[in-house]
């Protein structure tokens, strides 16, 4: 028995075809309409002075040098004499807890390896070894009542991370005391230094 024509054959499967194209053009309409074609942009990391037990306000720098010698003091002068560091980053935060406020200094310094780094931070941990002139100290930063951070009240707090050194300094305005929150202060400081890049 002979088939049907073949022109009828090719009028179905053009049929086919466009009801096929019309298919898939609808879908995909469909699923532009329903969703945003554009990549969904990162998120940023909040600065670190939000994500602490305290909140710390900038309130001077950050500062970069390289010249670690003119920008330090006492044994610490001298080891930056002989050890050169690469990068120092200098900034001043206040915050404040149950009514007393605090002034904290946040160096990052930057050294050619982490065994240069852990030196550091072992010097300046001692007393009467100097350390890294603060933005109070040589008047960079200068406000009525300032509290002097390198003071011997003052609080310290150190750490390494890789070829960076971290030192922070705090005290307290108006000549309050609290040993334990001004500590507590300075060791929270410590994150700042995510927000200071040499």
């Amino acid at each position: 028995m002979p088939g049907p024509p073949a022109r009828d054959t090719r009028s179905l499967l053009l049929r086919g075809a466009g009801l096929v194209a019309i298919a898939v053009v609808s879908g995909l309409l469909w699923f532009l309409i329903r969703h945003d074609s554009t990549p969904d942009k990162p998120v940023a990391q909040p600065p670190a002075q939000n994500t602490g037990q305290f909140k710390f306000t900038p309130v001077a720098g950050p500062e970069k040098s390289t010249d670690c010698v003119a920008k330090s003091f006492d044994d610490t002068q001298d080891f930056f004499k002989d050890n050169p560091c690469q990068s120092l980053v200098r900034a001043l935060y206040t915050t404040e807890s149950g009514g007393a406020k605090a002034l904290v200094s946040v160096v990052v310094v930057g050294m050619p390896d982490s065994a240069k780094a852990k030196a550091l931070k072992a010097l300046t941990e001692k007393d009467g070894t100097g350390n890294v002139t603060d933005m109070v100290r040589d008047k960079t930063f200068a406000a009525s009542g300032t509290p002097s951070v390198s003071g011997k009240d003052s609080a310290y707090a150190s750490k390494v991370e890789g070829t960076n050194t971290t030192i922070v300094l705090a005290d307290f305005y108006a000549k309050h005391k609290d040993k334990d929150l001004i500590e507590k202060i300075a060791d929270d400081a410590l994150r700042l230094s995510a927000d200071l890049h040499p």
